[in-house]
């Protein structure tokens, strides 16, 4: 039994379409960074720039700053358990329950987000 023209030729059309979806990410960042007209490198200033990494950070000051941030966090959720919320009681007024504890621990609602 032979198949179909239509058949191998949505046959054709598919594996033509996964071929260039399976191509296309290495294309995606490719664009005009510099003098030459070349994809920008990734220690060039417009990949550092789209990145926001800062150039001169060393591991331990970005260790230093997750530290810190980690800190902080821990502070803030005992600041609201210490004004009644309880984060692992599955309540059905969840949002009430910590909106309530952070009015009554001065934190505000963007700081938890």
């Amino acid at each position: 039994m032979s198949s179909s023209p239509a058949k191998k030729l949505a046959v054709l059309l598919a594996s033509v379409v996964l071929s260039v979806a399976a191509a296309a990410p290495a294309f995606a960042q490719s664009g005009g960074g510099g003098a030459g007209g070349g994809p920008a490198g990734e220690g060039s200033d417009a990949a550092k720039a789209a990145t926001g990494a800062r150039p001169h950070t060393s591991k331990a000051e970005r260790k230093a700053a997750r530290k810190e941030a980690r800190a902080k966090k821990n502070a803030e959720l005992k600041q609201l358990e210490a004004h009644g919320y309880q984060p692992s009681r599955n309540d059905p007024n969840y949002p009430n329950d910590i909106q309530n504890a952070q009015k009554k621990a001065g934190i505000g609602a963007a700081a938890s987000q």
